[in-house]
């Protein structure tokens, strides 16, 4: 009977209509939804397609090989006005990925001090921190920008009259000229030489973790990392005669001739950025590390470690599971927020499309290459934050 009952079980629930079946009908829904957005995205290009076609704009990125006709005031590879629009675009690029990367290291640093000195037990260092942070996050970053712009303008005097220190430097409201450094033919055994060096200095951390987890004994990864990657370079730069010889700027006409130039614009955009963002990640430190509990502080001081032996290995490496993942948020801002640099005449890439499509008149493929540009970085900083964050989390035993 039992068999004969589970039988006529099997037989309804086969019987039942499709439309009744609320897998069916999720999966019905999936498939409308899908169809209903890929009908949407493609009415959108077909009409932006047709409108261009209207308007005799052709739609390629052919253009990039065009000359751009046009120059950017600071560029880490060489432009000129015969340099290719693509070349002018990829040097945008790089600017931007070096003034997100010097202000997403530089943040970091500035708010982790502040969001400590938020906690300190001294009035007036918790005071100033405070006031730090309630003064810059509540002002718009680029009034910040100007400020700091103009400041700096107004700080250095022209070139004709440039502060000289030691022949070597030269400050002018142009910007810090300082010499460049010219590798010569045996400097890739220096670069040798210090790839060696970060592969022991990260292997000696890894082996020095496993060690302070199986007996609880540490060693000074830090000092000793730092040595290898320090030292091992500059001991095959002397063993073969410093293999590196330096360009000095000097003052020709009227504007300095040679060296590196370390322009106003994008010293004020690093320090209106760090300064702007490091007051976020400071309030983020602050409550990472109010969320561990006391009572880890009580049993680190009843075992004898000091205060700053215990914010260092007990505090911070259990804040940083609650610290990370909003920290990821502030370092996509960094990157999207370069996008005002063009307030200050940095040329950043936002600038540089800005100017490609005013000369070029595809508007699609300028705004397209910027797009691409910042989702795939903004991904690759998520992916990277996502892979530490899962890194540091409990493992349970």
């Amino acid at each position: 009977m039992a068999e004969i009952s589970a039988g006529r079980s099997r037989g309804r629930r086969t019987s039942i209509a499709w439309w009744r079946d609320e897998r069916t009908r999720g999966i019905i829904w999936q498939i409308v939804v899908v169809a209903v957005l890929c009908l949407g995205v493609w009415f959108i290009i077909a009409n932006m397609v047709d409108n261009l076609r209207r308007l005799g704009i052709p739609l390629g990125f052919d253009f990039l090989n065009a000359p751009a006709g046009f120059a950017i005031s600071f560029s880490i590879i060489p432009t000129d006005l015969n340099s290719s629009i693509g070349r002018v675009i990829l040097a945008g690029m790089i600017n931007t990925l070096l003034a997100s990367a010097i202000c997403i290291a530089l943040a970091t640093i500035l708010g982790v001090i502040v969001g400590i000195c938020r906690l300190s037990k001294n009035y007036l260092i918790s005071r100033l921190a405070t006031a730090y942070v309630e003064t810059l996050r509540n002002i718009p970053l680029l009034v910040q920008l100007l400020f700091w712009y103009v400041a700096i303008l107004q700080l250095f005097p022209n070139v004709r009259q440039a502060i000289n220190v030691f022949d070597l430097m030269f400050m002018s409201n142009r910007g810090v000229n300082i010499p460049r450094p010219i590798p010569e033919e045996d400097f890739g055994i220096v670069l040798v030489a210090l790839a060696v060096g970060i592969a022991l200095a990260i292997g000696i951390a890894s082996w020095a973790h496993r060690r302070q987890m199986a007996t609880g004994q540490q060693f000074p990864k830090g000092r000793v990392g730092l040595g290898l990657i320090v030292g091992l370079p500059l001991i095959a730069s002397l063993a073969l005669g410093n293999p590196v010889s330096w360009q000095v700027p000097e003052l020709t006409g009227f504007n300095f001739q040679g060296g590196l130039v370390l322009q106003p614009e994008l010293t004020a955009l690093v320090l209106g950025m760090t300064a702007y963002t490091a007051s976020f990640i400071a309030e983020i430190v602050r409550g990472g590390i109010l969320a561990v509990s006391h009572g880890q502080t009580e049993a680190a001081y009843a075992l004898g470690l000091k205060p700053g032996t215990t914010l260092r290995l007990v505090i911070i490496p259990q804040s940083l599971r609650i610290i990370v993942p909003p920290m990821t948020s502030q370092y996509l801002n960094i990157v999207k927020n370069t996008t005002l640099a063009g307030a200050i005449a940095y040329p950043d890439l936002f600038s540089i499309v800005g100017t490609s499509l005013n000369q070029t008149g595809r508007p699609v493929e300028n705004i397209a290459i910027m797009m691409v540009f910042f989702l795939v970085i903004s991904i690759l900083i998520s992916l990277f934050m996502n892979w530490y964050n899962r890194r540091i989390a409990l493992v349970e035993r």
